[in-house]
């Protein structure tokens, strides 16, 4: 089964006349996103999916994944 598929349901969302959705609230409680937060917005749009990720988490990955870069770069200068 896709890893996608692998997650609980949460009820549904209807898209509003603006575009918007909410999120619900069990949910919203589950992942501690209040109002405000800013969410990243990611889509593979040929397996028509939309992911969201807390801004805040989305930095922390970007902070560890460039530590690791560094590390490997520091590497491979080395082995040369």
């Amino acid at each position: 089964m896709h890893t996608i598929l692998k997650g609980r349901a949460y009820g549904s969302v209807t898209i509003g006349e603006r575009g918007q959705l909410v999120i619900p609230a069990v949910l919203r409680k589950a992942l501690n996103i209040k109002p405000g937060d800013q969410l990243m917005v990611f889509a593979k749009l040929d397996k028509k999916i939309i992911s969201l990720i807390h801004a805040r988490d989305f930095s922390q990955f970007l902070d560890k994944a460039g530590k690791l870069i560094s590390k490997l770069e520091a590497r491979v200068s080395a082995s040369k």
